[in-house]
């Protein structure tokens, strides 16, 4: 039992070493990598932009986090001057049958790093209506 006690110690121990050290190598990395976005005059966050697929992520779970209600859809999306916009659909009121259902559209406006900055909601809908938008 003892023996199997020494063992656990050691390879414990191992373990421990063998993260201190990766973590000591990483450490040189990103100080580089912060040392040269620096010397270009940009920091390493300006540096990066997220995609547009983190974007829409992050967008639906901001609003989901703001709201409480599960984003649906985005029905438009686009970068703009200050960032980005989005309209995102949102299920407001489950009913039976499921198209009776009331939906929102909220618009999002998130900035360029994809935090949000603002949102509203622009309409209320039955999931089963047909858009009445476009005079038809």
């Amino acid at each position: 039992m003892t023996n199997t006690n020494n063992t656990s110690k050691t390879q414990n121990s191992r373990d421990s070493q063998d993260s201190h050290q990766s973590r000591e190598s990483e450490e040189p990395r990103e100080t580089e990598k912060s040392q040269s976005a620096s010397a270009k005059g940009t920091s390493a966050a300006e540096n990066r932009r997220p995609a547009p697929m983190e974007v829409l992520r992050q967008a639906r779970a901001q609003l989901a986090e703001l709201t409480g209600l599960t984003p649906d859809s985005v029905s438009s999306f686009g970068q703009t001057e200050g960032g980005w916009a989005l309209e995102v659909e949102v299920l407001e009121l489950e009913r039976v049958p499921d198209t009776m259902s009331l939906m929102a559209s909220y618009q999002v406006e998130l900035d360029h790093e994809g935090q949000l900055t603002g949102y509203r909601r622009v309409r209320r809908y039955e999931r089963g209506r047909a858009d009445q938008r476009g005079g038809r």
